[in-house]
């Protein structure tokens, strides 16, 4: 099976969960985080450093689920710098505000 090249678009977006992920941790150790995940330490590094740009969903999820983030919030934070100013399938700041909570 040959895997596609990522697009640039997917590769910030992965850069970008990767930094939400890191903002999310804290103080709290890498490894606690994967175990509490039931994921490898080495699986957790690699999307915090960008490195795995497209993870499985059921990962993200668990990391999600470990931080405390809804996966509403974790699909808007990664997805913000996509739109533009203009665009109306953004969410309004009020609709934002109520998915990060």
């Amino acid at each position: 099976m040959v895997r596609l090249p990522l697009t640039p678009a997917e590769v910030e977006r992965g850069e970008r969960l990767g930094a939400l992920l890191r903002r999310a941790r804290g103080c709290r150790s890498m490894l606690d985080v994967a175990l509490a995940a039931r994921i490898s330490p080495e699986t957790l590094r690699k999307i915090e450093s960008g490195r795995v740009a497209t993870p499985a969903f059921p990962t993200i999820a668990a990391i999600a689920d470990t931080l405390g983030l809804s996966l509403d919030a974790v699909w808007t934070e990664i997805n913000r710098a996509e739109r533009t100013v203009g665009d109306q399938s953004a969410p309004s700041a009020e609709r934002r505000a109520s998915l990060a909570s």
